[in-house]
């Protein structure tokens, strides 16, 4: 008698509950809330609010990010950049309008989300995404040279012994990640020896108690919609294109794929839940997701965990966590900054063989964000940039090529290539408007209208001729091209 297979559906189990899995999110979790801790204390001073404010946006924000996020193994907590464009509502308003910023920039997110703002990842070319990981590495390793300035010695060799146990260790043994045994290992011997360096606790107070649910004590007006909005408007576009880059970041490193407009509306939940509970709101965090990911990270169980731990810390052990010496801390994101950045970019070999455009764009858009310590605006730059050289560039594919039959009666221009703003320009350049027969072809058979400057270059190059008497007849369009020619063409300029 014949076996037939069942047709029950099999339960698929997350792959953390596979225990050599779950150990390493539950390490990577660990270290990354270990590092988030002096991050969320320094925005949260860069914003002018208490310490606790950035902290407890970075645990409702993992939190929360890990079920409602498009990226797992990305961490999202308060930001330097989400600091600086909400640290002016703070200085002039205070904090209980920076609160409704974060919601209603939450609720920018959603909306902008459900318009399918993530498609616009496609048009970011790889130039750029290139300079954006280069300027990512700079700036971690610039944040931490305050750090490295006007301290005592001993700091100076307790960062280059966890440089050596991160680089060496995991030639030995990578059961555990090198970066935790790191920090354990700094923080053992700057306590038992009683040496006197900068500690996590000297960036602030430590949080004792739990967030609490609340609404923002701002009125409920017109004036105060106006007041709020533009701040909002750029908190969610900031919060966007970082999250954005860094999930198409992570997914390059990991070599999967991630639900991006999920990504946006859960960065959306994501604030509005943290600006309820008391948090300045933030997003995606490079440093700390490159540190989950190289740490072997690739489930949400890690982001989870890097905000529960990061409560866990500062509520139960607060008193330990305030001795880990900056060093330590510092010499992790050090090396980050240093396997981010992406050498093969600007070997001598690879510079030569890349076109001067595409070191171009590169090259803006790690000065523009190194310039104003700010990714979004950079990567636009970066992207305008582009846009322009690929104009500039395919406006010269455009050729025009002339005969005369043989009975010398008509004009034959036959037009190749893409027609826009940029290629149609100078067509009107290109036609014998004195010298040819009265009858002219314009053949466009192998060239392709796309906007309405190519309709109003022809429609000019038409009055031209007729301007002479002369008759001209345009051939060769299809599709789209014809269409749109059809629809604007005598309508692009007034009738006299």
């Amino acid at each position: 008698m014949p076996v037939l297979a069942s047709t029950r559906p099999r339960c698929l189990t997350p792959s953390w509950l596979n225990p050599r899995i779950a150990r390493t999110e539950v390490l990577s979790g660990l270290v990354v809330a270990l590092a988030l801790i002096p991050e969320a204390i320094s925005f949260s001073i860069i914003s002018g609010v208490d310490p606790k404010v950035g902290l407890y946006a970075s645990f409702t924000m993992a939190i929360v990010i890990a079920f409602a996020g498009g990226r797992p193994a990305m961490i999202s907590a308060a930001t330097g950049a989400i600091a600086l464009v909400v640290a002016p509502v703070v200085h002039q308003y205070g904090l209980g309008h920076l609160l409704a910023v974060v919601i209603l920039g939450g609720l920018i997110q959603i909306a902008l989300g459900g318009l399918g703002i993530a498609r616009l990842m496609r048009f970011v070319p790889r130039s750029v995404m290139v300079g954006f990981v280069n300027a990512l590495a700079i700036l971690i390793f610039m944040a931490q040279v305050p750090e490295l300035v006007h301290v005592p010695w001993p700091v100076y060799p307790l960062f280059a012994a966890g440089l050596a146990l991160m680089i060496l260790l995991p030639r030995l043994s990578k059961a555990v990640p090198a970066p935790l045994l790191a920090i354990i290992a700094l923080t053992t011997i700057t306590v038992a020896a009683g040496i006197a360096v900068p500690t996590v606790g000297d960036k602030g107070a430590l949080p004792s108690a739990l967030p609490t649910l609340g609404i923002p004590h701002v009125p409920f007006t017109l004036h105060t919609l106006a007041i709020l909005t533009p701040y909002a408007l750029a908190f969610a576009l900031v919060g966007l294109m970082e999250s954005l880059m860094t999930a198409k970041l992570v997914d390059d490193l990991t070599d999967t794929h991630s639900n991006k407009t999920r990504e946006c509306l859960g960065q959306g939940v994501a604030n509005i839940v943290t600006g309820f509970f008391g948090g300045m709101g933030g997003c995606a965090m490079i440093g700390q997701t490159m540190i989950n990911v190289k740490s072997g990270a690739r489930t949400r169980l890690s982001t989870f965990l890097a905000g529960a731990f990061l409560l866990a810390l500062c509520l139960l052990l607060g008193p330990v966590v305030s001795q880990i010496p900056m060093a330590a801390l510092v010499a992790v994101m050090v090396l980050v900054a240093f396997a981010t950045f992406d050498w093969h970019s600007i070997a001598p070999a690879t510079l030569r063989r890349m076109p001067l455009g595409e070191i171009t764009v590169m090259t803006v858009t790690v000065a523009v964000v190194v310039a104003t310590d700010n990714l979004a605006i950079g990567v636009v730059t970066g992207t305008i940039v582009a846009v322009l050289i690929f104009a500039r560039r395919v406006a010269h594919l455009v050729e025009v090529t002339a005969t005369t039959d043989p009975d010398g009666t008509h004009a034959i221009y036959s037009v190749t290539g893409q027609l826009f703003f940029a290629s149609s320009n100078d067509l009107v350049y290109q036609f014998d408007y004195a010298g040819d027969p009265d009858q002219v072809l314009i053949d466009l058979t192998d060239a392709h209208i796309w906007d309405a400057s190519s309709v109003a270059a022809l429609d000019a190059i038409t009055t031209k001729y007729h301007a002479k008497g002369k008759q001209v007849e345009i051939i060769g369009l299809e599709g789209s091209s014809a269409a749109m020619h059809r629809r604007l063409t005598g309508e692009l300029t007034p009738a006299h």
